[in-house]
């Protein structure tokens, strides 16, 4: 997303360094491209952690594309959150094209070496298109709340973080002005990401400790 602030930390790439590290063997030894999501409530680190990861990985010479779910909104920010405060059961998965997501991870998997994806404007509350090239990518990772649900995935990691843990990230992020709507929103949230912890191969604790499924 044009416009977004993203601030990759230590203990992002301290996170992101274990997890490499734990799947860089299978990572070479795939084939094809190797597909990667990160998932979390709102402010969690996703955006980061992602970024993390694929800085970790282009050390090793490994290049990396990223998918950021923002993208994919059926919305474009302000116009969603008009949305929501008319009907606050839009909150949710149907928010977002994950069927396009996927399709775009299926595409990478299959070996595309460009896809045109959209591309959201948040200052001028638009959506526009823009082309992604995949040549180089060996590993194509995609970020964003609902992300745990895609199909086509390798390794799904889970960031384990509610809204409390997650406010000052937020507040840096400028996503926020903390009124009551926005707070019922991310409990909404809440009750349906927290679900997908089940789902993940590797967790990162609210302490941003690494945690990896048992095979």
């Amino acid at each position: 997303m044009r416009g977004d602030i993203i601030l990759v930390e230590d203990h992002h790439r301290a996170a992101a360094a274990r997890i490499v590290e734990h799947i860089a063997a299978a990572v070479a030894a795939k084939s094809g491209r190797y597909t990667i999501t990160v998932a979390g409530e709102s402010g969690s680190g996703k955006s980061e952690t992602a970024q993390a990861i694929a800085d970790a990985f282009a050390e090793q010479g490994v290049v990396s594309a990223i998918y950021q779910q923002d993208d994919y909104f059926v919305h474009p920010p302000k116009t969603n959150d008009r949305t929501r405060r008319e009907d606050i059961s839009w909150v949710g998965s149907g928010e977002v094209h994950l069927d396009l997501l996927d399709a775009h991870l299926q595409a990478a998997l299959d070996g595309a070496d460009d896809v045109v994806k959209p591309l959201v404007i948040y200052e001028e509350d638009r959506i526009d298109t823009e082309t992604m090239d995949l040549r180089d990518a060996t590993v194509v990772i995609a970020e964003g709340t609902y992300t745990s649900l895609l199909e086509h995935v390798d390794t799904r990691v889970f960031i384990a973080r509610n809204r409390l843990d997650t406010r000052e990230h937020r507040r840096k992020r400028g996503r926020e002005d903390f009124d009551p709507f926005i707070e019922e929103v991310l409990t909404i949230e809440h009750d349906i990401i927290s679900k997908h912890r089940d789902l993940a191969d590797v967790v990162i604790t609210r302490e941003y400790d690494v945690e990896f499924a048992e095979s």
